[in-house]
């Protein structure tokens, strides 16, 4: 149910999606009611200027089929617009006809095929088609469909037919030489009832998915949660004493600002394998590929369930406990398959597919929490989180760079974020050497903690602000070593 209300939902959002963007293109039409591509400069040495195949289909469905470079315009449909300015201030001449017509009237005449036109930044290329004879002049000509000619700019009106056509823009003249500024626009009566039609879609099957996502999740919620809340077994948690902690400091921002104790109510740990592959983490990106298409799926249900958990939490005080476990059980599963791959590189042994508790060497833990502040799910996840959110960033962010070419601005990546590069470096150890050095894999996983407590609170599981601390180690205990780490759990490797 999951999957389906996802498939439902993504698919409806790139619906409202290219429905905002058709409704877009339908304001941005002129007064005229066109739209208009910006001027730009067309110009060869040879007679004339001609346009790719202008093939176009009827209305009926009985015309000519569109080709490939046509732009595919409808007859009937559409209105096109073609306006021209000589630079040299001589007169233009701009038409329309049948391709065949055009074909014989430039037969061996020099002239310039136009194949490409890129907007940013404006560049043309053409096909150049050799002759040596000079044409008559354009205008004589009484087979064109549509056409202006005269100094100044000239403009040409089309609606659009079926048939086989070619747009010719040459020197009023005849002379060897063109050199003009050029635009084209469109005018469509489909982009209003297409806006309304894709939205109208997209909102029906982006409700539809949502609520299959929330009732699948609730389903599998409720699964891990039949114990309830005081007994479940490490799927939520229990509400002990970090539990009236968090409903303590769940009662106003500055509460849930000040330090919540030396445990936070949301635990994540980790044992490094002693027997941990030199080269297997090479290719382990390949092998999670299953985990991530699942994860896909579930990550955009969790999306959705928390946006339905923060109007609980707004209207109750509480956060629907099936949800909780749901979303916990999600993040359990991410962090199993980022501990096996390039979050720790802490294990060779392949995640489960599970949202359950398991025997893996990866395990997280949130305890349920009895009430939560209606306000503060209105601020917490933006507002009171960016200290966090600007560590987390520092932490796990990829360094990017800007340029500019033109007037198009660039950006790139410049290197890799310290998690990565700490990871990295203890991939190459193992490959070189066979061990993981304990001091480092403990650093690793102090950063992972970090961003996973920023995670817990940003996400609305807690109330309580996380602590301002690399609590390092694979285990939380409860702090009786530094950061609130026992020293004697951690686990030694050779």
């Amino acid at each position: 149910m999951v999957i389906v209300g996802t498939l439902l939902a993504v698919s409806g959002i790139g619906l409202l999606a290219g429905g905002v963007a058709v409704a877009t293109v339908a304001a941005q039409q002129g007064r005229d009611g066109f739209l208009t591509t910006p001027s730009g400069s067309f110009s060869v040495a040879s007679y004339a200027i001609t346009s790719p195949n202008l093939t176009t289909e009827s209305d009926s469905g009985t015309g000519t089929s569109t080709q490939a470079g046509s732009g595919g315009m409808p007859s009937g449909l559409a209105t096109v617009m073609l306006e021209a300015t000589s630079v040299r201030g001589t007169g233009v001449f701009i038409g329309i006809a049948p391709r065949a017509e055009v074909e014989r009237y430039l037969a061996s005449v020099a002239h310039s095929e136009l194949t490409s036109v890129n907007s940013t930044p404006f560049r043309t290329e053409y096909r150049e088609v050799p002759g040596s004879r000079r044409p008559a002049r354009p205008g004589s000509q009484t087979w064109w469909t549509v056409a202006a000619s005269g100094p100044g700019t000239q403009r040409l009106v089309w609606p659009v037919v079926s048939g086989d056509w070619a747009a010719v823009v040459m020197n009023a003249d005849a002379t060897q030489g063109v050199d003009v500024e050029a635009r084209a626009g469109v005018r469509s009566g489909l982009f209003v009832p297409a806006a309304v039609a894709l939205l109208l879609g997209g909102g029906l099957l982006l409700v539809a998915g949502v609520l299959l996502v929330v009732f699948g999740a609730l389903g599998l919620g409720r699964r891990d949660a039949a114990q309830g809340p005081d007994d479940h077994d490490g799927a939520v948690g229990t509400t002990g004493t970090a539990g009236a902690m968090g409903a303590a400091g769940a009662m106003g921002a500055a509460g849930a600002m000040g330090p919540p104790g030396p445990v936070y109510p949301a635990r994540l740990e980790g044992t490094l394998q002693p027997d941990v592959s030199r080269g297997l983490w090479l290719v382990k990106w390949i092998l999670i590929f299953p985990h991530v298409v699942v994860l896909f799926f579930l990550w955009f249900a969790t999306f959705v369930t928390t946006i339905v958990a923060g109007f609980a939490i707004l209207f109750t005080g509480r956060y629907p406990l099936a949800l909780f476990t749901f979303n916990v059980g999600v993040l359990r599963w991410s962090w199993r398959v980022g501990f096996y791959a390039y979050s720790a590189l802490g294990t060779d042994r392949y995640p489960p597919f599970t949202l359950a508790p398991a025997d893996y060497p990866a395990d997280l833990d949130i305890d349920y929490p009895e009430r939560l502040s209606r306000g503060l799910v209105l601020v917490k996840w933006w507002l009171l989180a960016i200290p966090q959110i600007l560590i987390v960033s520092a932490l796990t962010s990829t360094p990017t760079a800007r340029y500019t070419i033109g007037d198009t601005t660039y950006s790139t990546t410049t290197g890799v974020s310290l998690l990565g590069l700490l990871v990295l470096i203890a991939g190459l150890m193992l490959l070189f050497t066979g061990h993981y050095r304990q001091s480092l894999f403990d650093f690793i996983l102090g950063i992972d903690r970090w961003v996973f407590r920023v995670v817990v609170y940003t996400g609305l599981f807690r109330d309580d602000y996380p602590p301002f601390r690399l609590d390092q180690g694979g285990t939380e205990t409860g702090g009786t070593g530094p950061g609130g780490i026992d020293e004697a759990a951690r686990v030694k490797t050779t």
